[in-house]
C-alpha cells in the first residue's frame, strides 16, 4: 500500500478543466507497474491519490479518507473487486469504475449492476482512461449541481439578481465588490434584514470567477441537531433517519461560495466547528472518521451587531475575527430615497413579467409617498408593495400600511423607527413647491416662472434646464400672457383686480426677445405653499 502527495501546486490543478479541484482517488489493482502507472497519469487531476493492492486494504483506506472516485480492478487476491459491497453500497459516496484484463459481457454486466460509474478493458490508452474519468466527474459535478437547483429559488438564478441603486452608498458598495470579489477572503456581510445583503454575495460570487456553485444556506431556518449534517454531511447510519450517506453543503460548495445567513443564529457548538474548518480547509461527515478536503470562500451575513453578541457570550471572538477579515454594510433604503423609484420600476417590470399580469401605471404621488414611507421591512418590503399592487390592480401608493396612510391622510405627523416625526405627504409636497389642490397647468406656469426667475428671465438657459426648446417655451409664455390679458379685462370690466400675475413681469419685451440675462423679477405666481417663489 502507497501513498502519493501530487507535487503540482493547487493553483496549477485548479486552472484545468477539472470541476472538483480537490477530487481525490483511491487505486485498487494486484499489480505494482499498473499502480505506478496510474498515479503517475492521474498526479495532476487529483489533488489526493491512494494506492492498494487488496479489497481489505483499500476498505482500511476508505474507513477513514473520503474518496470521490474509485479505480477499482475486478480480478484481485482475496475478495473480488465485484464483490466489495461496502464501496458499492447505495450509501456510498464514491464513485466506481471497473478495470479488467478478462471482459466479456456477463462481466460487464454485473459490474453496471453492481453501481459502477464506467467500464474499461486493459490495456486501455491513456487517453481512454481520460475519457472515463471526465465521464465519472462531469456526472457527479451534475449531480450536486441538480441538488442545489432543486433546493435553491429558482427567481435568485436569474441575471436581475443583483443589488440595485445609484445612489452614492450604493455606487461605493458595487466599487468595493468588484474590488475584492477575486480574492479567496472570507466577507461578512452587515445590515438591516431586507437589505439585500444576499444579494451582494451573488454579486461577490459573480464577479469572483470561481468555478464552483454558489450556495446559500439560513443558519437560523435549520434546527442545532441538523444544522452540522446539513453542511458537512452524514454517513448512513450516523443518526436516527439517515437511511443512506449524503454530502454536506460544503462539498456541494466546493470551488465555490458558502453563503452563510444569519450566522448570528449559529449555536455555539456549531461556531466552533465551523471555525476549525476555516483553519483547516477540511470537512468531517455526521459519523465519520475521514476528512474530506474543500476549497469554499465563506460570505458571512448577519443584521445583529456581533460585537455585542460577542460581549454577551453569544458569539465565539475567535470566529468573529476569523470572518472579519472585510465587513461590508448595506446602508437602509429609507438612508437612500433617491434608489425608491428605480427600484420601484425595476420591481415593477419583473413581476408584472413573473405574474404575468399587466403593469399598474404609476402616478406622481405614488413615487411620493414611496419615498417619504420609512421602510421598515426595506427593499424586500418595497418589493412585496409592488407585487400586492400588481395583484390588486392597485395604484402602488395604496398598497402602503394602513397606518402610513392614515398618517399621511390625516396630516398628522407620522413617526419613523428613531421616534422621529416625519411631515405628511401633503406637507412635503407644499414644501417642496406647490400645493397639491393646484390643477396641472397652474403647476406648470408656476415651475417655469421659478426656472425664469433662477436664471435672470434668461429664455434659453431656462428652457435648457426644462429640457424643452426656446420656441416651445416662447409659446407657452404667449398662450398665458394672453390668457392674464383677457382675465385683466374682464376684471376691470368688473371694477376688480386680477388675482393671478403669473407671466406679467417674465412676458416683458426686454425678457422676452433677449437671451442676455436681465435683472431679476419676483413673480407673484403663488409657487410655495405660502404663495412665496
Amino acid at each position: 500500500m502507497t501513498a502519493h502527495a501530487p507535487s503540482t501546486p493547487r493553483e496549477t490543478r485548479r486552472s484545468g478543466s477539472d470541476p472538483l479541484p480537490t477530487a481525490s482517488v483511491l487505486i485498487v489493482d494486484d499489480e505494482p507497474g499498473m499502480r505506478r502507472y496510474l498515479e503517475k497519469a492521474l498526479s495532476s487531476r487529483f489533488a489526493l491519490i491512494e494506492c492498494a493492492e487488496s479489497v481489505e486494504q483499500a476498505e482500511a483506506l476508505r474507513s477513514r479518507l473520503h474518496f470521490d472516485l474509485i479505480l477499482l480492478d475486478i480480478r484481485l487476491p482475496g475478495r473480488d473487486g465485484l464483490d466489495w459491497d461496502e464501496a458499492l453500497a447505495p450509501s456510498s459516496v464514491s464513485d466506481v469504475i471497473f478495470m479488467t484484463a478478462y471482459a466479456d459481457l456477463e462481466t460487464a454486466v454485473r459490474a453496471l449492476r453492481a453501481g459502477a460509474c464506467d467500464f474499461i478493458i486493459k490495456p486501455f490508452r491513456l487517453e481512454q482512461l481520460q475519457a472515463a474519468l471526465d465521464r465519472c466527474l462531469e456526472r457527479r459535478q451534475l449531480t450536486r449541481e441538480n441538488f442545489l437547483l432543486r433546493r435553491d429559488n429558482a427567481r435568485h438564478q436569474q441575471e436581475e439578481a443583483s443589488l440595485k441603486g445609484e445612489s452614492p452608498a450604493m455606487q461605493e458598495l458595487a466599487h468595493i465588490i468588484a474590488r475584492v470579489a477575486p480574492a479567496p477572503s472570507p466577507v461578512l456581510i452587515l445590515g438591516e434584514s431586507g437589505t439585500g445583503k444576499e444579494l451582494a454575495a451573488r454579486d461577490l460570487h459573480r464577479l469572483s470567477g470561481r468555478r464552483g456553485a454558489f450556495v446559500p444556506v439560513n443558519c437560523g431556518a435549520i434546527s442545532p441537531e441538523l444544522l452540522e449534517s446539513e453542511l458537512f454531511g452524514h454517513l448512513k447510519g450516523a443518526f436516527t433517519g439517515a437511511h443512506r450517506g449524503r454530502d454536506g453543503l460544503f462539498s456541494f460548495a466546493d470551488g465555490g461560495t458558502l453563503f452563510l445567513d444569519e450566522i448570528g443564529e449559529m449555536p455555539l457548538a456549531m461556531q466552533a466547528k465551523l471555525l476549525r474548518v476555516l483553519e483547516t480547509r477540511r470537512v468531517r461527515p455526521v459519523g465519520g472518521e475521514q476528512e474530506q478536503a474543500v476549497d469554499v470562500r465563506i460570505v458571512a451575513a448577519t443584521h445583529r451587531t456581533l460585537e455585542t453578541e460577542v460581549a454577551a457570550g453569544r458569539f465565539r471572538e475567535d470566529l468573529y475575527y476569523r470572518l472579519n477579515v472585510l465587513s461590508l454594510t448595506l446602508p437602509a433604503l429609507r438612508e437612500r430615497p433617491e434608489d425608491i423609484p428605480a427600484l420601484a420600476q425595476h420591481f415593477s417590470r419583473q413581476l408584472s413579467r413573473e405574474l404575468n399580469l399587466p403593469a399598474v401605471p404609476w402616478q406622481h404621488s405614488d413615487l411620493t409617498r414611496l419615498c417619504h414611507y420609512s421602510w421598515p421591512g426595506n427593499v424586500r418590503e418595497l418589493k412585496n408593495v409592488i407585487e400586492r399592487a400588481l395583484l390588486l390592480g392597485r395604484l402602488p401608493g395604496d398598497t402602503l400600511p394602513i397606518d402610513s396612510q392614515a398618517a399621511q391622510a390625516s396630516g398628522h405627523p407620522a413617526w419613523n423607527d428613531s421616534g422621529d416625526a416625519t411631515t405628511s405627504i401633503e406637507e412635503e409636497a407644499a414644501n417642496s413647491g406647490y400645493p397639491l389642490e393646484w390643477s396641472l397647468d397652474a403647476v406648470e406656469k408656476a415651475h417655469l416662472c421659478a426656472v425664469l426667475e433662477r436664471h435672470a428671465n434668461n429664455k434659453s438657459a431656462a428652457a435648457r434646464q426644462l429640457g424643452i426648446s426656446r420656441k416651445t417655451l416662447d409659446r407657452k409664455l404667449t398662450t398665458w400672457r394672453a390668457e392674464q390679458q383677457i382675465s385683466e379685462d374682464s376684471g376691470a370690466e368688473n371694477g376688480t383686480e386680477s388675482g393671478t400675475e403669473i407671466g406679467t413681469e417674465i412676458g416683458t419685451e426686454s425678457g422676452a426677445e433677449s437671451d442676455q440675462p436681465a435683472p431679476a423679477t419676483t413673480s407673484a405666481a403663488p409657487y410655495g405653499a405660502d404663495g412665496s417663489a
